[in-house]
């Protein structure tokens, strides 16, 4: 039967998209765009209401731009400039010979698989003018390239559970709705707390946003929650606090379950109708195999907690309807494979996993759109095409390869060989904010012989670039604006010219593909408002038999379509539960694997066969912590997206001293004589970075928090840079995978110590533009477009 859609009038039909919302589009004074929430979202993200102002406009890339050193001399030439050299503006047609002339180098000599396609990351909203679906088709159709696999934001919990229950992305669709928490669900625990912050963000573009009252509703109508993270402040509702020490939730996890076996609460049936592998986790909780027994008293020295706190939480949790939730963050750590393994061990021993109100989550809070009750439905696409390239690097390894190219790394089971990657090719993403110690990313993008990126700022990444070639805005071009779990279908029209000679990533590889003789195959013989019309026309086939949608030309007009809610309550793995027979997980027995032979069967010292501890390679009880004394965990931000927007008005307000504030205890500060606002300098082993203190007493003592995203600004752009100006954690945060299995990023594993800094504060400069030379500057450069 198909569902009835809500359309909207044609009136006053304008909507801009960005994945931290839906926004009204109208014209100001003189015609001048102006930016609105949209009135039918009660909780709105301020982010990107200011996206068109003159501070933002100022950062544009606003013409093709070539690094010094690469256009005069060739690839590879001065590669320690990057970051810091002047750069050359050329024109289109040229700037398409010469990058065309420059891939057609590197396959002919080296093979496409000295070609990595980066592209990790959020991009702009629009389901054509995705930066990674372009430059994914626009590879393939030159015969492939070099990818990354998994992600930064959950690449561990990606891995691992598939082998013990199913997909990530499958789970994460899965989520019982917050309708059915509500009206179910008696007890909440959160590990890693439910921070707002990040149900700001939807990839693709938020509708309604609906987490802050998800929440509210759920504590309104007796619904307890536990709020198991360093920081109070981490669940915005009343909360039980268990302040953690962070990196120790497993410990914790693993005493829970040893409580409930002792007190016989556990639930047996389940175990054995749903599970395999209950005997092999009794006997490591009661100690039979290492002499350890994981008690309360055991964890509550690990963790922080009291032990008799540990014993009343394991207690409520046995005889309450319990959903608990694991953040992103948790399994972003050293062994974060174990993070979620113990979650849904845990979960499986209270027996509540595919009942209405009960079992576990692995991202309530992470995106507004997980526990949506919005019609599930997959949207518009643009075909990438067939990569014949096999070789990958799990995405956050991507300094090693770039640093060990040939070296052998293991991954899943399996062994693989880092390829020697000649070219980087990025669009969409910004490495210089999510990869890791960044001074030693400083010496890996040095080794390429050519950088090429798509960008629309002057960020980190751009200046660090040989190849910079300029993208339009969303606002700035035709595109269909979509998210799963969010309800609607958003015409994104175009408001406004490109800024200067800015144009999409698609026309952009238009013309690149058109001079290596694969524009047709590129381009499919389309434009890129043909595209977008094909795709929505692709789009309405497919849903037709559920949703009536009107012809292209009637949406475009209307500028929204909102689906109808979903009639039927989402409980995650509610089928399993139903007939484990008729609908088995994908794992190998088909059950939830408590104990994993498969993983068993790898060997893998930092990845057992089941949920371990394992002490994180930095943590508070390291030795490590007699010299760096202080747990730095790097949260998502709550004023852009990312590093999206950091220059931003509404970003800049946040900061202080122009910097990244860094969250400390007041006792902590008292130790170092720092007080509110002072400046400080945070530093380990492998960086420093300035900040300013901001003090609360909700906070651990022993833990300083600071949010990523601040454009990465070095006072030198070498591997012995001694200073980060900006307050970016990443130059502090180590560059070693999660284990053997996954290889995934462990920025939550970090030891520092803090100080006042009482010297002059040096200027930030991560918003300034490269030095651009003029066009009659260029003589005697030697322009290579073989």
């Amino acid at each position: 039967m198909k569902q009835k859609n809500s359309i909207l009038p044609a009136l006053n039909s304008d909507f801009a998209v960005g994945h931290w919302g839906t926004h009204r589009v109208e014209r100001g004074e003189v015609g001048k765009i102006v930016l609105k929430p949209w009135e039918g979202d009660s909780d709105p993200s301020p982010i990107g209401l200011d996206q068109l102002s003159d501070a933002v406009s100022a950062s544009r890339v606003r013409r093709p731009a070539f690094r010094e050193g690469w256009l005069k001399k060739g690839p590879g030439d001065h590669r320690e400039r990057r970051g810091s050299d002047r750069f050359v503006e050329v024109p289109w047609d040229e700037a398409f010979q010469i990058v065309a002339g420059e891939l057609q180098r590197v396959r002919h000599s080296f093979g496409n698989n000295a070609i990595f396609g980066g592209s990790y990351g959020w991009g702009s909203a629009g389901r054509f003018h995705h930066a990674q679906s372009q430059i994914h088709r626009f590879l393939n159709s030159i015969g492939g390239y070099v990818r990354g696999r998994d992600s930064y934001s959950f690449g561990a919990g990606s891995v691992i559970m598939p082998h013990i229950v199913a997909p990530m992305e499958q789970l994460l669709e899965q989520h019982t709705d917050w309708n059915s928490l509500a009206n179910h669900t008696e007890l909440f625990v959160a590990f890693g707390g439910l921070p707002l912050r990040n149900t700001q963000m939807t990839a693709g573009g938020a509708g309604r946003h609906r987490v802050r009252e998800a929440i509210e509703t759920m504590r309104s109508r007796g619904v307890q929650f536990v709020n198991v993270s360093p920081l109070r402040q981490d669940v915005s509702v009343e909360a039980d606090w268990f302040a953690i020490r962070p990196n120790t939730d497993v410990a914790l996890m693993l005493a829970l379950i040893h409580v409930l076996v002792s007190e016989n609460l556990h639930d047996r049936a389940f175990l054995d109708r749903f599970c395999t592998g209950s005997t092999e986790v009794e006997a490591y909780v009661f100690g039979k195999k290492d002499g350890v027994a994981k008690t309360a008293e055991w964890a509550g020295e690990i963790t922080g907690i009291p032990s008799d706190q540990i014993k009343r939480l394991a207690m409520q949790m046995a005889t309450s309807k319990t959903m608990i939730n694991a953040s992103w963050s948790l399994q972003r750590q050293s062994h974060g494979e174990q993070a979620y393994w113990a979650l849904v061990t845990l979960a499986a021993y209270l027996g509540q996993i595919g009942s209405p109100g009960g079992g576990f989550g692995i991202g309530y809070a992470t995106l507004n759109s997980i526990g949506s009750d919005e019609l599930k439905v997959s949207g518009p696409r643009l075909p990438q095409g067939s990569n014949p390239i096999k070789e990958f690097i799990p995405v956050a390894r991507i300094a090693d390869m770039l640093l060990n190219p040939g070296g052998r790394f293991d991954y899943d089971g399996n062994s693989y060989q880092y390829p020697d990657v000649r070219l980087v090719y990025w669009a969409g993403g910004n490495p210089f904010h999510h990869h890791q110690d960044l001074n030693r990313f400083i010496a890996a993008w040095q080794k390429p012989e050519t950088i090429i990126i798509h960008e629309q700022f002057w960020t980190s990444t751009a200046k660090a670039a040989d190849i910079v070639l300029p993208a339009s805005t969303t606002l700035e071009r035709n595109d269909l604006g979509f998210a799963s779990r969010e309800g609607q279908l958003v015409a994104m029209r175009q408001f406004q010219p490109p800024l200067g000679e800015a144009r999409s990533d698609f026309d952009i590889f238009a013309g690149i593909a058109e001079k290596m003789g694969v524009g047709e195959e590129f381009t499919s013989g389309r434009t890129a408002d043909q595209w977008v019309e094909h795709m929505y026309g692709e789009f309405r086939a497919s849903v037709s038999s559920r949703i009536d949608l009107p012809d292209f030309e009637k949406f475009w007009e209307l500028g929204r379509i909102e689906f109808s809610r979903s009639n039927k309550p989402t409980i995650m793995l509610a089928d399993f539960r139903a007939d484990p027979d008729n609908h088995p997980l994908r794992t190998p027995s088909g059950r939830i694997e408590l104990y994993s032979e498969k993983i068993a069967g790898f060997g893998y010292d930092d990845c057992p066969g089941q949920a371990t501890w394992m002490e994180p390679v930095e943590w508070l009880g390291a030795d490590m912590a007699s010299r760096f004394p202080l747990h730095l965990v790097s949260q998502e931000p709550r004023r852009r997206l990312h590093s999206q927007l950091d220059h931003s008005p509404h970003s800049r307000a946040g900061k202080i001293k122009d910097r990244e504030p860094v969250l400390m205890n007041p006792a902590d500060a008292k130790a170092r004589n720092i007080r509110e606002g002072d400046a400080v300098r945070i530093f380990n082993d492998r960086g420093a970075c300035l900040s300013a203190a901001q003090l609360t007493d909700e906070l651990l003592p022993g833990v300083v928090i600071i949010a990523t995203g601040a454009w990465f600004d070095p006072q030198s752009w070498s591997r012995d840079n001694s200073l980060e100006r900006h307050g970016n954690p990443n130059v502090l945060t180590i560059d070693v995978g999660s284990s053997t299995l996954a290889q995934a990023t462990i920025a939550q594993s970090c030891l520092v110590e803090i100080e006042r800094f009482d010297e002059p504060l040096p200027e930030v400069r991560a918003f300034e533009l490269p030095r651009l030379l003029e066009t009659s500057e260029r003589s005697g450069y030697i322009i290579r477009s073989e």
